[in-house]
């Protein structure tokens, strides 16, 4: 682990698996909501053996960044996560000089993903956006159910065994979820009106996304932030109306919230493609007028 330094001050954590030998390329993973980096370690593993290196920081208000509390991001803590996580990928060029960069943004780092787009336009090569969807229609979505969010998502799920279910089918990663004391909380009220601000504004017309940049949509069609795959149709549509030339969208039948912690030969099937759409973009990075 490492650290660094953010534009307000604060210090932000960052989780590095880096694979002996020659390596490929770089992946940074901006993890969700009332989570951590620490969780996509078995993912680090996977893309380690391909010969990525993997860096990820943990959020403002999440996991060794969380200073004020949990869910804590404070006084423009929105775009203040976002910047964090392009200083990240700015520091990582410095590190890697010559290396394609791929940004894997899940759940509420795939927010934050979808705005680094607008942000800082051709910073990374490629953006994966993992358990996304179209954020100013989840959030109308969840405003007019008029209950908690968390218990919203898993209604679908009832009868539930836990207050988690919507988030994998793997009973052993929805378990060992609700046992981690650095898991399940919300953003504070500022973070959430950041969030939102965003949503029902740039996110909601993202032109000026650059159209060069490979974009990797990929969802379970049984998330809960989708009904069904309205909202993830939407995103997409968004960006090719935005003019987005080179974009994979990718559902998976039967998946649920977190793709990387479904059961066995599900999450197999998700991190294969995954691999498969960075080694494009590897190999446009290395020889942009050849064959993808």
């Amino acid at each position: 682990m490492f650290s660094f330094t953010s534009g307000d001050g604060l210090t932000v954590h960052v989780h590095a698996w880096v694979p002996d030998g020659p390596l490929r390329g770089l992946v940074q993973i901006s993890h969700g909501m009332g989570e951590h980096a620490l969780r996509y370690a078995p993912l680090a593993a996977d893309l380690n053996a391909r010969g990525y290196a993997v860096y990820a920081n943990d959020h403002r208000g999440h996991g060794a960044t969380m200073h004020a509390g949990p869910g804590v991001l404070g006084e423009d803590g929105w775009n203040l996560l976002v910047a964090d996580v392009a200083a990240l990928s700015r520091l990582l060029r410095e590190r890697h000089p010559g290396l394609p960069l791929v940004l894997l943004g899940h759940s509420l780092g795939s927010f934050a993903a979808q705005q680094y787009l607008l942000d800082h336009p051709g910073l990374a090569d490629g953006v994966a956006l993992s358990g996304t969807t179209a954020v100013d229609l989840l959030l109308v979505d969840l405003a007019r159910q008029g209950t908690d969010p968390l218990t919203a998502l898993n209604a679908p799920f009832q009868p539930a065994r836990t207050p988690a279910d919507w988030l994998s089918r793997d009973e052993a990663q929805v378990d060992a979820y609700l046992a981690d004391p650095l898991c399940g909380f919300a953003l504070d009220a500022e973070g959430m009106d950041g969030l939102t601000a965003a949503a029902m504004g740039r996110l909601a017309n993202p032109f000026g996304v650059p159209r060069d940049t490979p974009v990797y949509v990929l969802v379970g069609d049984r998330d809960p932030l989708n009904q069904g795959l309205a909202f993830s149709d939407q995103l997409v549509e968004r960006y090719r109306e935005a003019g987005v030339a080179d974009l994979v969208y990718r559902v998976y039948n039967g998946a649920r919230h977190e793709l990387f912690n479904e059961t066995g030969r599900d999450r197999d099937l998700v991190v294969a493609d995954l691999l498969d759409w960075i080694h494009q973009v590897t190999v446009r990075h290395l020889d942009p007028y050849g064959a993808r």
